[in-house]
């Protein structure tokens, strides 16, 4: 077989999955072991949600709600937005390459920065457009720099908003500077997939942002029901956008994309307010006990404002992840994205945080930290 791949998709790197918890545990003959290293939500979701999915099982030789009805309704009500606002996809990433399927043609330019989701750029590179990226600066977006690579060519930009794996969130001012200075052919794509974890006296009021466009740029929000709803597996998110902006994307999007399951999870995980409260609760209370004792092993946390933080343990992160993993906690290593020193964990159960942070003082003592 001889195939002709074009050089845009010849060139693309394959987004790496991470290893199923029980092939590590195989190699490296463990048991028991927790993960904190994908951000996932560890308190799971609604029992609502998985009542309603019970349900919906009996309904499997069905195909699902194209339109996403009630859930759009919903969603729609719980935001106070208009339902020709929203346009539902299996996970917010399927959002994502929407928009580039609908407004990036070969030769297109997209701004990124690094790090952040690499499927941004991977997206794009499928099309044939062509990439800026631009490195944060102080672990926050360089705002600056990406305003100064638009061009009449360019289409989209993304900007995860807190970013990940930072958690940084942009201030509110000079976000909204930095909308006003740009042009009203290309479209902000603000990523909010951590939006729920934002302390209270830093939220922000983004979604009038979607509708203040007159004279700038669009701007679409990205939203998600796999972090703080704890519905990862489904895989279903939505983005919130101008009407014009959503009739262009239902055009690109296949029928049938959000299958009944997670429709149904979805829709009764948005109506148990009290879990979700508890959620939040839980997640910033874990977090300022991680922040507290990593401080007090000589390790540098970083403020985040999403249910994941980083931390400096000023050794090699690699090493020190390996380490970890041997004693059957998996967490994530930064270098590949330039922080050397760098892990980074994602809030779990109070039994999960302090066997982490019991195995955290190992595993420093035998990379020879301080």
């Amino acid at each position: 077989m001889k195939l002709q791949i074009p050089q845009n998709i010849s060139e693309i790197t394959p987004y790496p999955p991470g290893k199923p918890i029980e092939e590590l545990e195989r190699e490296y003959g463990i048991s028991g072991s927790i993960k904190l290293a994908s951000n996932e939500n560890p308190f799971g979701p609604s029992p609502a949600a998985v009542e309603a999915m019970h349900r919906a099982l009996e309904n499997l030789h069905r195909y699902p709600d194209g339109s996403c009805y009630y859930l759009n309704r919903a969603v729609a009500d719980h935001l106070g937005v208009a339902p020709e606002q929203l346009v539902f996809g299996n996970g917010s990433n399927e959002i994502i390459e929407f928009l580039v399927k609908a407004f990036v043609k070969e030769g297109d330019e997209v701004i990124t920065s690094h790090p952040s989701f690499l499927m941004y750029q991977k997206f794009v590179q499928i099309r044939g457009g062509r990439n800026h990226v631009v490195d944060l600066k102080d672990m926050h977006h360089d705002l600056d720099a990406i305003g100064s690579l638009v061009s009449p060519k360019t289409r989209l930009i993304f900007i995860d908003n807190p970013n990940n794996p930072t958690g940084t969130l942009l201030p509110w001012d000079r976000l909204k500077s930095f909308l006003s200075k740009l042009p009203d052919h290309l479209i902000v794509v603000l990523d909010e997939a951590y939006i729920d974890f934002v302390d209270e006296d830093q939220r922000q009021d983004t979604l009038s942002l979607v509708d203040e466009h007159e004279g700038r740029c669009g701007v679409v929000l990205l939203r998600t029901f796999s972090k703080a709803y704890g519905l990862a597996g489904l895989r279903i998110g939505f983005g919130i956008m101008a009407p014009p902006v959503t009739d262009c994307l239902h055009k690109v999007r296949q029928p049938f994309n959000v299958n009944l399951i997670a429709q149904q999870g979805a829709l009764a995980a948005l109506g148990d307010g009290d879990f979700y409260q508890k959620t939040l609760h839980k997640t910033a209370a874990g977090k300022r006990y991680l922040i507290e004792v990593v401080e007090q092993l000589g390790c540098t946390p970083f403020p985040s404002q999403t249910n994941f933080f980083l931390i400096d343990v000023h050794t090699d992160a690699t090493t020190l992840y390996e380490t970890m993993l041997r004693k059957g906690v998996i967490i994530r290593s930064m270098k590949a994205y330039g922080y050397d020193s760098f892990i980074r964990i994602n809030v779990g159960t109070d039994e999960e945080n302090n066997r982490f942070l019991a195995a955290l003082e190992e595993a420093l003592k035998e990379c020879g930290h301080g």
